[in-house]
């Protein structure tokens, strides 16, 4: 273990002075669920954590572990790998790569009450993105999402609380995280209402030096985030480079720039016209140093690829919608097949 962690004090010093402490679980505890289990202990919440394999064995002995700017601190968490041990909590806070809940959603049953907010905390196009929503696709589910429909009938989307990341976190080893890159968390409802079980979540992170935003329209936030991702990552995986070494191929470079007009289409059908062209957006993500994504992290990990909830569903919106999407297809096409061959996709039937 890369040196030796710094227990968060009995009763926690730095939490919420005088508020009860919430009940919360990460289900999903890698890079990112493990930091926000840890900032959330650090308020003087109850953590807990739905785990497996080696992650489970690991947050048994350990807790949660962050390392952030060279210094190690943990957080002890109740982990399990059956949702039922666990019991009912205030917060289910899903960090999982979102490819994954279709399979586990109705497992969280046992985590629920009528009272307990979910919140999505995972990169893509999230199952509620949708649901009462105005315009073309209003209360429409997508198949690169939710295939079947299965986590909606699993969790409604009146108990959802919506989570922007903006950082970055990698897994040096079961159970611990390594942050590298931070900037804030937003948080708003799919209906726009700024709850008090929003707000309390928010203030909690607030608490625990952690910048966190409320937003009454975060489907604009996700939107805009997506706006990057569904570039960069599969092609990130298709070559091995980073964020520098893409950009920096005017090839690649232009390849980008044709995705993303092809995603603002869609977007303004959608009503989510960002009032920002490309080629700003890329000189905001140069700003960020030559980073790998995700999804070569992923790659090459050897772990299933986050490809249908990030890139697959711009390209079904765009079929939904009839925007052609040629160059979006095109590299969807082609890390799909690339991560098939390696045993790392299971998601849309390959014809």
């Amino acid at each position: 273990m890369p040196g030796v962690a710094t227990p968060r004090q009995s009763g926690y010093s730095r939490g919420l002075e005088g508020e009860t402490a919430m009940r919360v679980v990460i289900v999903g505890p890698g890079a990112i669920g493990v930091w926000m289990g840890e900032r959330l202990a650090a308020a003087g919440w109850t953590v807990s954590a739905l785990a497996r394999g080696e992650t489970l064995k690991a947050l048994r002995t350990h807790g949660f572990r962050v390392m952030d700017r060279g210094v190690l601190t943990s957080a002890p968490v109740h982990a399990s790998d059956d949702p039922a041990a666990l019991g009912v909590q205030d917060y289910v806070i899903i960090a999982l790569k979102a490819q994954a809940l279709p399979g586990l959603a109705a497992r969280l049953a046992p985590l629920m009450d009528a009272d307990t907010a979910v919140v999505s905390a995972m990169n893509g196009v999230p199952w509620w993105f949708f649901q009462g929503l105005d315009g073309p696709m209003k209360n429409a589910r997508l198949e690169t999402v939710d295939p079947g429909g299965v986590i909606a009938q699993a969790i409604s989307h009146n108990r959802v609380i919506g989570c922007v990341l903006h950082n970055s976190n990698f897994t040096p080893e079961p159970g611990m995280a390594q942050v590298a890159g931070l900037d804030k968390l937003i948080f708003g409802g799919p209906d726009g209402s700024l709850t008090p079980r929003l707000e309390a979540l928010a203030k909690a992170y607030r608490a625990a030096d952690v910048k966190a935003e409320t937003s009454s329209h975060i489907r604009t936030p996700i939107w805009a985030k997506l706006w990057g991702n569904m570039a960069a990552n599969p092609i990130s995986a298709l070559t091995g480079a980073g964020m520098s070494r893409m950009l920096n191929d005017p090839y690649i470079n232009g390849l980008t720039i044709l995705m993303m007009q092809e995603m603002s289409q869609i977007g303004d059908l959608l009503g989510f016209s960002l009032g920002l062209t490309p080629e700003a957006r890329l000189d905001v993500a140069r700003k960020l140093g030559d980073f790998r994504t995700s999804m070569l992290q992923d790659m090459d990990a050897g772990r299933p690829l986050e490809l249908d909830p990030i890139t697959g569903a711009v390209v079904e919106l765009g079929e939904r919608l009839g925007v052609p999407t040629p160059s979006l297809s095109a590299v969807y096409g082609l890390a799909r097949l690339a991560a098939q061959t390696r045993g790392l996709y299971e998601g849309r039937a390959l014809m």
